[in-house]
Formats: C-alpha cells, sequence, structure tokens
C-alpha cells in the first residue's frame, strides 16, 4: 500500500492533521491507522477541558505564558510556550467551526473553569467529556473527506528506514529517513508494508507501564519505542505526570477513572483519613496547586497514614449544579455507592500523561526526516518539568496545524522508495503460553510503580534497571522465536519506554517537576533537558 500522507493515532493530534492535509491538497492520499476503534484515544477520556485565553477583559496571553513556565519549573521552552498560547486561541476556534458544543452561560458566553496552576478561569469544557466532544467533532468532519481513508484494528510494528535496506544506522547516522511502516492488519493477521511520503506519529501516551493509570489500554508508549528504535532522539522521559484524583476503587487495576482537576476548580477540597483538609501545609494554592505538588502532597498523606487513598470532598457543592457540570463523574461515584453530597470521593493518584516524549522542533519534524510527532508521544518544549492542566489538546491542535503546514510544503520534494523489502516472519512459531507475556507485563507495572513512581531514590532506580534488564532479555528471545502478536509487541514497547523513563531519571541529578529524587532533594543551577 501506498500513500502520500500517513497518520499513526486517531486522536485530537492525528485527526487534526489528517483533516487539514486532506483539505489542502485534495489530490494527496491519507491514511490514518489507529491500533483498536477510531475513537479509542488518550483523547476521549481527556475530562477537564481545553485552556485558552478567551476572556479578555481579565485574562491575557502573558498571564496563561506565566503560568504554563511556572508549572514547567524552569524547563519550558518559552519560545515554545508564547507559539502555543498565542496560536491556540485560533486553534480552538476552529474546532467549535467544526462542530464542537463548549458549555455555556446563559447569556451566550463561554463557561470558563479554572484548574490546579492557572491564574485565570480560562478552562472551556463540555461537561466532563471535553475530549470526546472534541474528537465526535472532528470525527464528523473526516468523514466527509473522499480521499481520507480510516484503518482501524491496524497494530504499527515500525518504521521503515535505512536500516531495512542493510544500511547501519545509529544515533549519529545524518539523515535518517522515515519511508513508512510495517503493520499487522489484525483483521487478516497479515504483516504489511505501507509506504508513505509523510508520517505522522501520534501514538498519544505511556501510562500502561505503571499499574494505576488514567490511560486506556492502548497506551503502551509505541510511537516513542519505534522512533528509539529507529535511532531517533527522545527527550525527558523522566517526567511522569500523576493526576493527583484518580477514582480509588480497591482491587482496580490497569485504566482508573478519573476525577478531573475541574472539580478542585469549583471548590472541591482534598482531606485525609482524619478529616483534614491538608493542602495548606504543602503550598498556598491549596487544592489548586499544581499537580505535581498536589500528587506528591498526596502520596506523603497516605505513607505517613499508612493508607491507599485520600479523600475530594464536594458535601457542599450546589448537587443540581454538580450534576450539570460533571454528570458522568455523579454516576460512577454512584455506581460504587457514593452519593457525592453526603459521601467523600476516595482517590489517590495514577499515571496519567508523559511531558517528555519524541524530541520535536516548532513544526513537530522530529530527528528523522519526513518523520513528524504531534499529541502527548511528543515532547515540543511546551510542558518542560510537569504539564500545566489543561494544555494537552491545546499542543496538539497547535503542532497538528504546525506539522501539517511544514508537511504541506515538503511534500512535493518527497517521493516513495520502492526498494522496500517484504517483513521477514521466517522460521517463528506461535507462543506455547500466553502467561509468558502477560506475567511479564505484570512485573513491568509492579516495578515501575514500585520503584518509578511519584517519589524516587538511586537505589530504586538500579533495582528497577536490573529487573528491566531481564524482562528485555526474555522479551526479546520470546519475540525471535514467535510470530509477532498485538500482546506481545506492546509489552516490548513498554519495557523501551519504562527502559527510557528509568534511564532519564538516572542522568537527572536533581529534583525538578515531576521528578523528585530523595537521593538530590533539590534544583540543580544547571537547567538541562535529558536527550536520548
Amino acid at each position: 500500500m501506498q500513500t502520500d500522507f500517513l497518520v499513526i493515532g486517531s486522536g485530537i493530534a492525528g485527526l487534526t492533521y489528517a483533516l487539514k492535509v486532506a483539505q489542502q491538497c485534495p489530490d494527496k492520499s491519507v491514511m490514518v491507522l489507529t491500533k483498536t476503534q477510531s475513537d479509542e484515544t488518550n483523547t476521549k477520556y481527556a475530562q477537564g477541558g481545553i485552556a485558552g485565553v478567551m476572556d479578555t477583559d481579565h485574562d491575557s496571553f502573558e498571564k496563561h505564558i506565566e503560568d504554563t513556565l511556572i508549572a514547567g519549573d524552569g524547563l519550558c521552552n518559552r519560545h515554545i510556550v508564547e507559539i502555543v498560547v498565542r496560536e491556540g486561541v485560533e486553534r480552538i476556534e476552529e474546532i467549535i467551526e467544526w462542530g464542537a458544543r463548549f458549555d455555556k452561560e446563559s447569556d451566550g458566553d463561554y463557561k470558563l473553569g479554572k484548574e490546579g496552576g492557572h491564574s485565570e478561569f480560562r478552562i472551556l469544557h463540555h461537561k466532563d467529556v471535553t475530549g470526546k466532544e472534541m474528537e465526535r467533532a472532528l470525527l464528523a468532519s473526516l468523514a466527509k473527506q473522499k480521499n481520507i481513508q480510516l484503518i482501524s484494528h491496524c497494530f504499527v510494528l515500525d518504521l521503515i528506514t535505512q536500516h531495512h535496506l542493510g544500511f547501519l544506522v545509529t544515533k549519529s547516522t545524518p539523515d535518517i529517513e522515515c519511508y513508512g511502516v510495517y503493520v499487522l492488519n489484525l483483521a487478516s493477521n497479515k504483516i504489511e508494508k505501507i509506504l508513505s511520503k509523510i508520517t505522522l506519529l501520534a501514538t498519544g501516551g505511556n501510562g500502561q507501564v505503571y499499574r494505576s493509570t488514567t490511560n486506556p489500554s492502548i497506551a503502551t508508549g509505541d510511537g516513542v519505542a519505534m522512533v528509539y528504535r529507529a535511532k531517533g532522539r527522545i527527550e525527558n522521559m523522566e517526567f511522569i505526570q500523576f493526576h493527583p484524583t484518580a477514582l480509588y476503587e480497591p482491587g482496580i487495576r490497569g485504566q482508573n477513572f478519573l476525577i478531573t482537576e475541574a472539580v478542585r476548580g469549583d471548590g472541591g477540597i482534598l482531606r485525609n483519613h482524619a478529616g483534614e483538609a491538608f493542602m495548606e501545609k504543602y503550598d498556598k494554592r491549596k487544592d489548586l496547586a499544581p499537580r505535581d505538588i498536589v500528587a506528591r502532597a498526596i502520596d506523603n498523606e497516605m505513607k505517613v497514614a499508612g493508607t491507599e487513598n485520600v479523600f475530594l470532598d464536594c458535601r457542599h457543592f450546589n448537587k443540581e449544579k454538580f450534576i450539570e457540570h460533571f454528570p458522568n463523574i455523579y454516576e460512577k461515584c454512584l455506581s460504587i455507592g457514593i452519593d457525592i453530597s453526603k459521601a467523600m470521593i476516595p482517590v489517590a493518584p495514577a499515571a496519567h500523561y508523559s511531558c517528555g516524549g519524541i524530541k520535536t522542533d516548532e513544526y513537530g519534524q522530529t530527528s528523522i526526516k519526513n518523520l513528524y510527532a504531534a499529541g502527548e508521544c511528543a515532547s515540543t518544549g511546551l510542558h518542560g518539568a510537569n504539564r500545566l492542566a489543561s494544555n494537552s489538546l491545546l499542543e496538539a491542535m497547535v503542532f497538528a496545524h504546525r506539522s501539517y503546514l511544514d508537511a504541506v510544503k515538503h511534500i512535493g520534494e518527497v517521493s516513495f522508495n520502492p526498494g522496500i523489502p517484504d517483513w521477514k516472519a521466517d522460521g517463528t512459531n506461535h507462543p506455547k503460553e500466553m502467561i509468558l507475556i502477560t506475567q511479564s507485563v505484570k512485573e513491568l507495572k509492579l516495578l515501575m510503580s514500585d520503584y518509578v513512581g511519584i517519589v524516587r531514590n538511586n537505589e530504586r532506580l538500579s533495582r528497577a534497571m536490573k529487573r528491566l534488564d531481564l524482562l528485555y532479555e526474555e522479551t526479546e528471545s520470546l519475540y525471535q522465536k514467535t510470530v509477532v502478536s498485538p500482546q506481545l509487541c506492546e509489552l516490548r514497547n513498554m519495557i523501551t519506554v519504562a527502559y527510557l523513563i528509568v534511564k532519564c531519571a538516572g542522568f537527572r541529578q536533581e529534583s525538578r517537576g515531576l521528578h523528585f529524587n530523595t537521593d538530590y532533594p533539590g534544583k540543580s543551577d544547571r537547567v538541562q533537558n535529558i536527550v536520548l
């Protein structure tokens, strides 16, 4: 198969980019690949909203820029922050034109929420399913484009580069080029090659490397792992954001239900098991401090008390207004026997967002030619050491747009490479026992949660790396001997991502933003990005 523009991932970044290149280049072919259904993405689970300076009477670009820089703890690229904040409003207005519906006041103005780290009310939302609503609008617009082919249940195995033509490719190889991808078609169970002139990775996050995460099961870091294997540059993987308030349900592992930060923005109060509102002990902004501070505070309260959760108190809310703004949260809590007007919501931190990822420039171009990245899989320089709440959907749209601008400018200079060989799978058998894969996944999640969580130290990181080495050897041996499957490939990708997180964490000999190492509790005077 051949396509001019190849998009891997169907979240907000991938769909925005696909729609734009298809409209701009009606004579070109656009193909979107997704490994499950087209709407099963991290975008779908983004509850809170999208940040943008819509109320210029009270807010300003400068305030949003400053809030982002403060949250990023000295590691944001100011130029990128200014680009995203200033261009973001236009992108929001664009998706509104495409049909996205954000909640409005009775006078027609948009309802604007406030979340941790924001100095003003600037979060647009659609109840508590903002991401899902934005994705709905994009998929509806996409369906009208005749030159877009959306293929679901298609698992991308690897990027095709000079390596597959027999050349030795290393990190120092100049001008590594992407010619397309190898994919496992889950419908036919065959491995196919798809050649492309330009490829965009929009593969989302990697929360599934942890035992508790707000991410769906698909968030296994596939894009980051593929780029690392292709010798592309990866940056700042140690900065894993733990959302402070995932719903705590005893025995639930995998994907945890998210209690959006907007609940605290509306006045929700965090309390420990003694009923004390504890956030004032940790930060003057109390419950609306940035996420890294709130997550560490909750982690400390849990460890001191020996408990597995704290509580979010919403009993003082107007019940009707809560149901209007957070209908899904209300229903979910009720389904497990919690009436938010009478009982507090049990919450605990869960892996939520990767601030690092595939290193890109200001147009989304990676270190590999003709390969772009946008959304959570990319490290653009916006988030620094800690993402400001509701900046992720904004970043995804801004860099999808910028990648589109650059891609259409260069598409005429790129041609297909006809010499790409087919995937070789000679001499491999079906695995005798799936437990070899499923048990390794459990081990990986456990070691990452216990050793590389909210608080780290050198001994824990060392232990994590030793265990990862063993998992890597066992899994690579299995990969060489058996036919590929999504389960095996996801395990390989998660091990790679976990290795990158631990490696970057070991290099950062300080505590900054989301990375807190008890052996280096202070910040270094030298502000640096960790690039692998």
